[in-house]
């Protein structure tokens, strides 16, 4: 006759796995832990069950009897129905009676992500093939946050785990325990999301609402971009940057501002340069530092840049026409200085140009690494994104949005739209339209028409 017995291997002064050893006869004796722990101090050797002296050992008792009997109920049904009996089936029903998933390596959310980063340069995006470089660093930083949300809640992430209260208490731990902005830790969401769907792709089990994670965006009303307005672009364009002596001074009066940089007419005009030529390209700050003469282009009448965005792998040609920019261009095209060296150099020569009106926006704080919104000098918030947004804000409703998407790269128009904090404009839109109607008519000879009058004369 099979017996069933629940015992402990150790008798430390710890918690140690209580274990479940079914015995069908002498040649068929299996022995596996139920998933339980206790202190040896708290179980009774007597009844083969946790002591009743509170309330946990309570319901461990309670489930270890609820096993008790699945086990010698299954067993029977079984042993008639010819099924094997073995260390398998005994640990398939301690699964079963406690609704358990089998957990493995390949349900790990951290290995997953591991996987995709491993697999970037062959994995399928659209009509293409290989993760941008900007993509796997984003998978790259969500892998150590996963990491160090696991170290918080000492334990290993399965896909299986990832339910509703699962993803309230990581929002929770984003935002008020990280301080990440609504957008970053909106972003993680996002890419928390997609891991979870790809997974499902490869045959790994997920959790249904692991699919639908909601991400949000930061509101209209709470973004704060900074542009430099054409006004201002003039004032960078004309300030003098060549006195030695003033600029020396400019260093003595600043000197968190120009800490570590150097301060020369040299130094300043290659930044100013790249901040005209930025604020007339419209690319991101790692495209405009990568252009060099071959991306330039002469056709005997006008000039074009051609390249490829590294973050979209987008093919983008820009036309130059700006007369300043085209001197640039054929004589003295900045040389390629470090991105985060272009932020800080961007502040020294804005402030010079005398852009210090006081703006509402975000700004490091370098002792929390976070952002902090608050007033500030505009020229402390300038940094090279801010050239692509200029672009955009500047040529937005001048120029058809369609030819402006092209050159910043946007996928669509209410994305452009939302990089530049514009809603869609249908009345602008409808003007915008017969104005290019009254141009492509205003050439056109008018035509005499005969317009009847209902009657026959």
């Amino acid at each position: 006759m099979a017996t069933i017995q629940f015992r402990l291997r150790s008798k430390a002064n710890k918690n140690v796995s209580i274990k479940v050893r079914l015995s069908i006869d002498r040649n068929n004796v299996f022995e596996l832990n139920t998933g339980f722990t206790i202190n040896p101090k708290d179980w009774s050797e007597t009844t083969g069950l946790p002591k009743q002296n509170n309330e946990t050992n309570k319901k461990i008792s309670n489930d270890l009897k609820k096993l008790d009997s699945y086990i010698s109920n299954n067993l029977n049904t079984d042993l008639g129905n010819g099924i094997l009996i073995d260390s398998n089936w005994l640990e398939t029903k301690i699964n079963d009676c406690f609704s358990r998933v089998i957990k493995t390596d390949t349900g790990l959310l951290i290995n997953h992500i591991q996987y995709i980063i491993d697999n970037a340069n062959t994995r399928k995006v659209k009509n293409k093939i290989g993760l941008s470089p900007s993509t796997i660093k984003n998978y790259t930083l969500f892998k150590n946050i996963i990491t160090e949300y696991q170290k918080k809640i000492k334990k290993q992430i399965q896909f299986v785990e990832i339910t509703k209260p699962f993803v309230d208490k990581f929002t929770n731990w984003l935002i008020n325990t990280k301080n990440y902005s609504t957008n970053y830790a909106g972003k993680q969401l996002e890419i928390l999301k997609t891991v979870c769907i790809d997974a499902e792709k490869n045959e790994i089990p997920v959790t249904p609402y692991s699919k639908i994670i909601p991400f949000f965006r930061e509101s209209d009303k709470d973004r704060y971009i900074q542009t430099l307005s054409f006004e201002e672009l003039e004032l960078i364009k004309n300030v003098d940057l060549s006195n030695i002596e003033q600029l020396n001074q400019f260093k003595k009066d600043n000197p968190e501002l120009t800490k570590n940089l150097s301060i020369t007419p040299e130094s300043l005009n290659n930044v100013r340069n790249w901040i005209l030529l930025g604020c007339e390209i419209g690319q991101r700050g790692g495209d405009l530092l990568e252009i060099t003469p071959e991306n330039i282009r002469y056709n005997s009448k006008n000039y074009y840049i051609d390249l490829i965005q590294q973050k979209t792998n987008k093919s983008v040609t820009i036309g130059i026409i700006a007369p300043h920019v085209i001197e640039i261009i054929e004589n003295c095209l900045p040389k390629k200085i470090q991105h985060q060296k272009l932020n800080e150099y961007a502040k020294v020569v804005c402030k010079l140009a005398g852009i210090i009106e006081v703006v509402k926006g975000t700004k490091l704080n370098t002792e929390t690494n976070r952002k902090e919104l608050d007033f500030y000098p505009k020229y402390e918030l300038i940094s090279s994104h801010c050239f692509r947004r200029s672009f955009a804000s500047n040529y937005y409703k001048k120029i058809p949005t369609a030819i402006l998407i092209n050159i910043t790269g946007h996928s669509k128009e209410s994305l452009f739209l939302t990089y530049i904090n514009k809603r869609e404009d249908k009345d602008a839109n409808a003007d915008l339209f017969m104005q290019f109607y009254e141009k492509l008519n205003k050439d056109k000879t008018p035509e005499m028409k005969v317009l009847k009058n209902g009657t026959n004369n």
